[in-house]
């Protein structure tokens, strides 16, 4: 937001350098009016349409402008407002996998822990936890690679919109200068 508030700023001042030229000009032509009244009234009305035009000119501009800049904020507003959305969205969904995983990593544990207390040998327990462990190592290696590609998969959608602004600010504001 401080690029914007830094480009208003520009804008804010190209007004005001734009109007004070403009004011200057005016002085000027006010004295070349003041000097050509005594070479004749045409010359006079001349000069002040010439400084009149230059300033509605210049305002006319410096409007111009700040219109732009307020128009490409809104936009920037809408796009973050935009990605925070997809990113909501993205982050409650993976947080509901989590509690899946979770609450299903919990219930194969009562099972194994059931399926333990019936064990009727040493070597058999060996034998069912080992099962158990490579089992669950697995899906925790599983589960983690599926959490990595979601994640950057939302954080990609989240960026989009930003993307497209930050784009469209270089095509915009490139052109102009």
């Amino acid at each position: 937001m401080s690029a914007t508030k830094t480009k208003t700023s520009i804008a804010a001042e190209s007004a005001a350098s734009t109007v004070e030229s403009a004011a200057g000009a005016s002085i000027k032509s006010f004295e070349k009016s003041v000097a050509a009244v005594r070479e004749g009234m045409e010359k006079a009305t001349k000069g002040l349409e010439t400084s009149q035009a230059k300033l509605k000119e210049g305002v006319e501009k410096a409007m111009k402008t700040s219109e732009e800049v307020l128009a490409f904020s809104q936009g920037n507003l809408e796009a973050l407002m935009k990605a925070s959305q997809i990113y909501a969205a993205g982050f409650q969904d993976i947080s509901k996998h989590v509690a899946a995983a979770s609450k299903a990593s919990i219930e194969e544990t009562v099972v194994f822990s059931k399926s333990l207390m019936g064990v009727k040998s040493v070597k058999e327990a060996v034998d069912l936890q080992t099962g158990f462990a490579k089992s669950s190592i697995e899906k925790v290696v599983s589960e983690s690679n599926k959490l990595a590609d979601v994640s950057m998969k939302l954080a990609e959608q989240a960026m989009a919109p930003l993307t497209a602004r930050m784009t469209l600010a270089v095509e915009t504001f490139g052109k102009a200068h």
